[in-house]
């Protein structure tokens, strides 16, 4: 695996390539498609369905979440609400329906294409009340203690370090406040061929922890009440493993591990 520079450049240079692609297809979620050319691999089995959802808007939808934050998050009318990853907006403008004209509703994201959709896409819809910020979620561009609620969707799998952003992620949020993230982990172990894959890493697989660690590292910051609110299994198909790994790699692989799931984490600040 590459050195977490190098990561971040993977993921920034494969997000840029989705925001200016002219079909929107992405990595991580409901796509019709090819995550890019770079990656070329299709995650069609990991994202959840919005269409449905109150305030989605469907040019905001690049297909790259792994859940559905915003409906177990606890958002009320005039809150601050922070959506790190916010890609072209998508749940950043569900939140806003919900937090209303009294809230108001942040979107971090670290790729400069992606904040110049999602500002297309709000300068669209003509809210004032949202605000996007380029930036990094190991070092967070906001006050101490200035969140109600944080939300996140399928993109602190894609972060090396998961430890410092769950501490920027308490640091920002108020005392009593929450967040509510969706992302990808593992039961089991993944085999290191895994692990070392940088296209996997960018599709949201390799960066993934083993879920008790996930949920120790939440415990060590300090967060309390911590809850899964939601898990889905996903299942790797056998013809995209086969375009990385000999059959000893995909064996190991099946005895190694015994599942890569979608959680919904819910957890408190004290």
């Amino acid at each position: 695996m590459e050195n977490p520079n190098s990561l971040k450049e993977i993921v920034k240079n494969k997000y840029s390539e989705i925001a200016t692609s002219s079909d929107g297809n992405g990595c991580c979620g409901p796509v019709s498609g090819r995550c890019g050319d770079s990656v070329n691999v299709e995650f069609t089995m990991i994202g959840e369905d919005y269409r449905n959802i109150v305030g989605y808007v469907p040019e905001a939808d690049l297909g790259l979440g792994c859940g559905v934050p915003t409906e177990l998050a606890g958002i009320k009318q005039g809150d601050i609400v922070v959506d790190l990853g916010s890609g072209a907006g998508n749940d950043v403008f569900i939140a806003r329906k919900i937090v209303g004209d009294s809230g108001k509703v942040i979107g971090i994201d670290i790729t400069e294409a992606m904040i110049k959709k999602a500002n297309l896409n709000k300068s669209k819809l003509g809210y004032t009340n949202v605000e996007f910020r380029l930036g990094d979620i190991e070092n967070i561009p906001l006050d101490d203690s200035s969140a109600d609620v944080v939300i996140s969707n399928c993109v602190l799998n894609l972060v090396p370090d998961k430890r410092k952003a769950f501490s920027e992620i308490y640091r920002i949020l108020k005392h009593g406040a929450h967040f509510c993230v969706s992302d990808i982990v593992v039961q089991g172990e993944l085999p290191q061929e895994f692990k070392k894959s940088a296209e996997l890493y960018a599709g949201c697989v390799s960066g993934a922890l083993n879920q008790e660690d996930y949920l120790n590292i939440i415990s060590e910051i300090g967060f309390k009440n911590i809850e899964i609110k939601k898990s889905r299994r996903i299942d790797l198909p056998e013809e995209l493993l086969k375009k990385f790994f000999d059959e000893k790699a995909i064996i190991d692989y099946k005895n190694s591990l015994k599942g890569i799931f979608s959680i919904t984490v819910i957890a408190f600040k004290q």
